[in-house]
């Protein structure tokens, strides 16, 4: 099943008034439309999320089916002489649906230490924001790293 995030769970994650765990949080966070919920545990299962946490937010109206066929979940890769242009061709909201998603998971793997850069993140209402705040991101993840999401920004 793939999931996405209401309206009012765009605005609690904003304004904090829907109150979530630490956990659900971080798996809020990575539902975009596209993830399964299946994916989504499996990536936050090191964190200790589980299936109620989903059906938590579900219940709260934070998350809802979404409409996106299956062979949304995975999106093609361009043939490689197009993919310069395909890349070219996103918008800067793509570009940001793309990237997002990447900068917290870099992010999120930081700990503790990374607590005001996943703050600075979540703050983060465009490309715009995620662009200015990319170096701060790739000073404490490095090069490496940092490279999947330099290529979602730019590339």
């Amino acid at each position: 099943m793939i999931l996405a995030k209401t309206a009012l769970g765009h605005q609690a994650m904003k304004d904090r008034s829907v109150p979530l765990t630490p956990r659900q949080r971080s798996a809020f966070i990575l539902f975009d439309g596209r993830r399964s919920r299946d994916e989504v545990l499996a990536a936050t299962a090191g964190m200790g999320v589980a299936a109620a946490d989903i059906d938590a937010m579900v219940a709260a109206g934070l998350l809802v089916e979404s409409a996106a066929p299956a062979g949304a979940v995975t999106p093609v890769p361009p043939a490689a002489a197009d993919a310069a242009s395909a890349a070219s061709a996103r918008t800067p909201q793509q570009r940001y649906s793309e990237a997002y998603p990447i900068a917290t998971q870099l992010t999120s793997g930081l700990g503790l230490r990374g607590f005001r850069l996943n703050l600075s993140l979540e703050a983060a209402s465009g490309y715009e924001d995620l662009v200015q705040l990319a170096p701060k991101i790739r000073e404490a993840v490095g090069p490496e790293k940092y490279a999947s999401l330099d290529r979602a920004l730019n590339g």
